[in-house]
């Protein structure tokens, strides 16, 4: 109060009050990440109960999810489903050939021709020959329609799996006449060779087929005929996978241990 304004000035203080219709999305942002941690807690969980054959599996996929390493999961079913196949599938794995043989006609009435054994290397797949030349002509060391067949048909199988492969050629006895000095040798090697490149088109991975072999007539099949169809031939060879990729065998369940007798 001053001499010339008898009357103080009031002090006006105005508050606005804001009524909100909504709490605004950060609400959102929290509950999406709350349920991302469970998903990934639960993923967590049923990995720790999986079998090691689909652990192996699905770290192989995330260490190379385009499918072209030595062990990987692929995702997809057959022969292997992703898994690789150790010494007590490979009977397994020779039973799915011969399934998948018998789905396409042409290829079911050559099964006398496709001979499929598992040895210490292996499963070796031989396909054999006949007089008028059933996967090669004679002297050619390009497929026939028929071999081609074969080789994709088995290329489309073979190439889920992480196991490596061999191939291997082979020649009967009778000499090639040729001014080139083009021999068994060269024979038996360019057939095996050839079968690996159509087969790495057909589904082979690259690194797959770790080895080429051409044995011209040096291990024939029936050596008391050295000259039968049968000894030329190209064998493919699925090798075992190395000890520590090999698949876990299951573990035995627990009402299959043996009981100790109790005595009463």
């Amino acid at each position: 109060m001053t001499p010339e304004n008898p009357d103080p000035q009031p002090i006006i203080i105005k508050k606005k009050i804001v009524h909100s219709g909504h709490h605004g999305g950060a609400w959102k942002v929290a509950y999406a990440d709350f349920v991302t941690a469970m998903m990934a807690l639960f993923i967590v969980l049923w990995l720790m109960n999986t079998s090691d054959n689909v652990k192996k599996a699905i770290a192989g996929y995330f260490r190379d999810p385009s499918g072209h390493g030595a062990s990987q999961g692929s995702g997809q079913a057959g022969v292997g489903e992703g898994v690789g196949v150790g010494k007590q599938d490979m009977s397994r794995l020779k039973d799915k050939l011969d399934a998948a043989m018998k789905q396409t006609p042409q290829l079911a009435k050559l099964r006398n021709q496709v001979q499929m054994t598992v040895t210490g290397e292996g499963l070796r797949v031989e396909l054999l020959e006949s007089d008028v030349g059933t996967f090669f002509e004679s002297g050619n060391a390009q497929p026939s329609r028929t071999g081609e067949d074969m080789l994709r048909m088995m290329a489309a199988e073979l190439g889920k799996l992480p196991n490596h492969m061999l191939v291997e050629g082979h020649t009967d006895a009778r000499p090639i006449t040729s001014r080139t000095g083009y021999s068994n040798w060269e024979l038996s090697a360019d057939r095996a060779n050839s079968a690996r490149k159509l087969m790495q088109q057909s589904g082979l991975r690259a690194d797959q087929v770790t080895e080429v072999r051409g044995y011209a007539d040096q291990r024939l099949r029936k050596p008391e005929n050295p000259t039968d169809a049968s000894n030329r031939r190209v064998s493919i060879i699925v090798k075992y996978l190395p000890a520590d990729l090999e698949p876990a065998k299951p573990a035995a369940a627990a009402h299959d241990k043996p009981r100790t007798p109790s005595h009463s």
